[in-house]
């Protein structure tokens, strides 16, 4: 055969290389997403040192839930873009796990990054790091600057380490809110109010200017039982007395410049905390509890919380059993239809419940809730689910957490036992509703509005008409027959007549001691109390049952998702690229949906709400 041109054998060797090239690469990229997928499938246990310290790190607010749609949540996350938080139940179980874990040299606490928790979530912790202290390794809780909730659960530990530039700074609970009457009226806006009950504080700031006496009595009465807990927890775990607190709260002043303004030196004088260290000096007392990292001299071995789950969770497997407890978190406001977690929906908390009617494995349900209200109307269907759950011969035992009031009460009192911790913020047995109109706005801008209607009503809701007598009075008697519904409940399920549920009731908050004294409430204890009642409900030996939590979960396909994110982050896959950077209208528009989003929670059809507005800072 006649041998091809030289030119044509180069180029064709060149082509050739390149075809190999390209096959190489092919097989690459899929043996990359095989691995992506295998992995996905697979998972793998994280690595977990010889000797290390369990570093928990709480960000953000402790919360019962993660807030919003679970497969957004998770893209976040894995984007480093999800809101901060810590799910309170997390830290609880680390530290179950670190107990008995001969791995576990030492717990250490980083709280700088701690946004906020309720008392009652508070004392959770405090309450899981003595139980860990019996196995006798030390807790060390640390921050460069302590809040008053921080400083709660620090006080708790074996040792409490500050930075020399930080503090402690405990300013005690409070009350206070922003009043708009005087500006709803320069607004020329009208502002039509409707409600039951004397201590019903909710509506105040549309009406008034200041604090009511009746709102500064309920109110001084929550606070000071919540501050008298929260320093005689802290006395007690710092072997300090409650005066020594209180000097140091009531005088911080005087403290700090007694201490020539060092706000550090000032903690350490009154022994708040034990030492102040740097973080390089943090790290070399670490290092002497559980030696170095093995890829770093200078650093303590450690794994964090989130970690240290994911491998004793893998390892343990799930806590369900053939006979189980179900959990179903109530968490956040009270309104119509499906809500992501975070928030409580009427359709979407309903269909958890009948989840957990349907399922044959599930003998009882705890239903931890942890809500100031909402809806009138959506926390009722949220009631009858849970008496179809009865009468389906599964008891419901309902156990607060920081909050359950208003609406959090309504859909907790026709439990079978109610639980509450001392300091929940609970009751506020009562009803209101708000309708705006804004017809003298209008007016003011030489906007009229006329019409002619088939009835007395035709017209008569409209925000850009007044309200008339007869349609004020008719939303009046809504809510007069609302209220009168929710004291009825509450005497049918607690055993009272509505007088006396009245007498309570008015729409005064309590705090869950008080709710006892009251009828309100059938126990203090916490969500391992509530859990354990259950199980003798249903004659489960405390060593048969399991836990099922009936949440809101990801699709397979969204699941598959994530693991595969997850995967091809986890082998250094840049995931950058799935990032938005959001224009500026999209800011301003984002800015404006987080300052409206509390008047989106006002969605009740009737316009009737169970709503205590009590938050205490």
């Amino acid at each position: 055969m006649k041998k091809r041109n030289l030119l044509v054998r180069v180029l064709s060797g060149i082509w050739s290389g390149i075809d190999s090239f390209r096959k190489v690469l092919h097989l690459l990229l899929l043996l990359f997403v095989f691995a992506i997928f295998v992995g996905a499938l697979s998972g793998t246990t994280p690595m977990l040192p010889d000797r290390a310290a369990l570093t928990i790190k709480p960000v953000g607010v402790i919360v019962e839930e993660l807030e919003g749609d679970p497969f957004d949540r998770a893209v976040a996350e894995l984007l480093d873009e999800a809101q901060p938080q810590t799910v309170l139940q997390d830290i609880v179980d680390a530290l179950e796990y670190a107990s008995d874990d001969e791995r576990i040299g030492a717990v250490h606490i980083e709280l700088s990054s701690l946004g906020g928790a309720g008392l009652p979530k508070l004392q959770r912790i405090a309450r899981a790091i003595e139980d860990f202290k019996v196995s006798g390794k030390p807790v060390i809780a640390s921050a460069d600057f302590m809040t008053q909730q921080a400083y709660f659960i620090a006080a708790h530990a074996d040792e409490v380490y500050l930075h020399p530039q930080g503090g402690v700074l405990l300013q005690g609970y409070g009350r206070f809110r922003s009043y708009f009457s005087d500006a709803i009226e320069k607004l020329k806006l009208d502002w039509n109010i409707f409600k039951v009950g004397t201590y019903k504080s909710a509506v105040e700031p549309f009406e008034r200017m200041d604090m009511s006496e009746a709102d500064r009595e309920a109110s001084l009465n929550l606070i000071n039982q919540l501050w008298g807990t929260y320093l005689e927890d802290v006395a007690a775990a710092r072997e300090l007395s409650v005066a020594e607190m209180r000097e140091y709260t009531d005088k911080y002043t005087d403290v700090v410049a007694a201490a020539d303004g060092d706000l550090a030196q000032a903690a350490k004088d009154y022994n708040l905390v034990d030492e102040l260290m740097t973080r390089t000096q943090l790290r070399e007392l670490l290092i002497g509890y559980v030696g170095t990292d093995e890829d770093s001299e200078v650093d303590h071995s450690a794994i964090g919380m989130l970690e240290y789950l994911a491998h004793e969770d893998m390892l343990n497997g799930e806590q369900v059993a053939d006979e189980n407890i179900g959990i179903i978190i109530a968490s956040g406001a009270i309104q119509s239809g499906t809500q992501p977690p975070g928030a409580i929906g009427a359709d979407s908390t309903a269909q958890l419940l009948r989840r957990a009617r349907d399922d044959e494995s599930v003998k009882a349900v705890v239903l931890r809730v942890d809500s100031p209200g909402g809806s009138a109307f959506a926390s009722d269907v949220i009631a009858n689910e849970i008496a179809a759950l009865q009468d389906a011969g599964k008891p419901v035992v309902a156990s607060m957490s920081s909050v359950a009031a208003s609406g959090g009460y309504w859909i907790s009192v026709g439990a079978d036992r109610i639980f509450a911790n001392p300091m929940t913020i609970t009751g506020s047995i009562g009803i209101f509703g708000m309708i705006p109109t804004y017809q003298r706005t209008a007016a003011h801008l030489g906007i009229a509005n006329d019409g002619i209607g088939s009835t007395p009503l035709s017209g008569q809701l409209r925000p850009n008409r007044a309200m008339t007598d007869d349609s004020k009075r008719l939303v009046q008697l809504v809510i007069e027959e609302g209220y009168d519904d929710f004291i009825g409940r509450v005497a049918t399920y607690r055993g009272m007549d509505k007088g006396e549920v009245d007498v309570v009731g008015q729409g005064r908050v309590w705090t869950g001691a008080d709710a006892l004294s009251h009828g309100l409430v059938d126990e203090l204890g916490g969500l391992e109390d509530a859990i354990a009642f259950a199980a003798e409900l249903v004659d489960i030996a405390e060593d048969e049952y399991g836990r099922k939590s009936i949440t809101i979960e990801l699709s397979p396909t969204e699941q598959m998702i994530v693991d595969m994110l997850g995967t091809a982050k986890s082998l250094g896959l840049q995931l950058d690229f799935l990032k938005s950077e959001p224009s500026s209208l999209q800011k301003i528009a984002r800015g404006l949906e987080e300052a409206l989003a509390p008047l989106t929670k006002f969605d009740d059809p009737k316009g009737v709400y169970a709503h205590c507005l009590c938050e205490i800072d």
